[in-house]
């Protein structure tokens, strides 16, 4: 495979799906809520400069997370105060949040290019490390990559067998039919915005922290709007995320190794993918067909006003 090492592409590949794993799974979590958040890249990078700049002024990396993830979650509370309280449109809210993060994430950052945050270790598996293949695939990663898989599998179990899952889901499908049952709304599904921004920024973090250890404008390069498209191609799924996770790491990491391998292959497509990508989404989710067609929540995107 032209020099290529397979067990060094799989591990390269999960560490660069971590980022849209978490993003895509807090995404599926709010949309399953009946909210179509379009801001998922404007918190990931609050995430990753406000998870920068704490690990660096802390000295910590679990530090950087967490902040990453509180700066992630702050600025889905706005998203959350415009479409759940004063009712504004989502689709524009999630789009003028995108905004609104990559410029405020640029002028917070101004003064961190050219600075290395610490270092985010490995799990210490000892002698399960050194198995030929096994070890360098699955046994040599940081915490953050085993978390997003957990998470993943959280959130299955939580929508598929717990009543917080149930209720989540039947606001989702019918927000009248549950206000009919006594169920708060608005409440749900503020709780499931700041879930998706926690993690958006967890994930923005990861890319600052590790994927790309240093600060730069726009760092997280689109990644927000790949988690956005892969939420919708999974059929708001959780094991389907992963794997369409899965798949775009292993293609972005298979383009570089084959670039370095020297195959002549335009950086330029991969760059372009994630808009002609987002494009198709909102295309087939702006047609009440295509989104009877894909199974999605049947009041995505629409807002609730409780004297209905």
């Amino acid at each position: 495979m032209m020099g290529i090492d397979p067990a060094l592409l799989i591990s390269a590949l999960m560490v660069a799906s971590v980022p849209i794993i978490l993003a895509a799974i807090g995404e599926l979590v709010v949309e399953r809520a009946g909210v179509l958040n379009l801001g998922v890249e404007g918190m990931m990078i609050m995430g990753a400069v406000c998870g920068f700049i704490l690990s660096v002024q802390s000295g910590s990396a679990f530090v950087g997370f967490v902040g990453g993830a509180l700066g992630g979650a702050a600025l889905s509370l706005l998203f959350a105060l415009l479409t759940q309280v004063f009712l504004a449109n989502q689709v524009a809210s999630g789009l003028a949040l995108t905004l609104f993060g990559l410029g405020l994430s640029s002028l917070l950052g101004q003064s961190f290019v050219g600075i290395r945050p610490p270092a985010t270790g490995v799990v210490p598996f000892g002698p399960l490390a050194d198995i030929p293949f096994l070890g360098r695939v699955l046994f040599s990663h940081d915490w953050v990559v085993y978390m997003s898989v957990v998470a993943v599998a959280a959130t299955w179990w939580v929508l598929k067998a717990t009543r917080t899952g149930l209720i989540l889901r039947a606001v989702g499908e019918s927000h009248d039919a549950a206000h009919a049952l006594g169920y708060k709304v608005r409440r749900i599904r503020v709780l499931a915005i700041l879930f998706g921004g926690a993690m958006a920024g967890l994930g923005g973090a990861y890319i600052s922290l590790v994927r790309v250890p240093q600060w730069t404008d726009g760092i997280t390069a689109g990644a927000g709007w790949i988690a956005l498209a892969i939420v919708v191609f999974a059929s708001w799924k959780p094991w389907r995320v992963l794997i369409g996770a899965y798949l775009f790491g292993g293609i972005s990491v298979l383009q570089l190794n084959l670039q370095a391998a020297g195959a002549r292959i335009p950086v330029e497509y991969l760059s372009m993918s994630p808009y002609l990508i987002t494009i198709l989404v909102l295309v087939i989710m702006s047609s009440g067909k295509g989104k009877a067609a894909l199974n999605a929540p049947a009041s995505l995107g629409q807002n609730f006003h409780a004297s209905r």
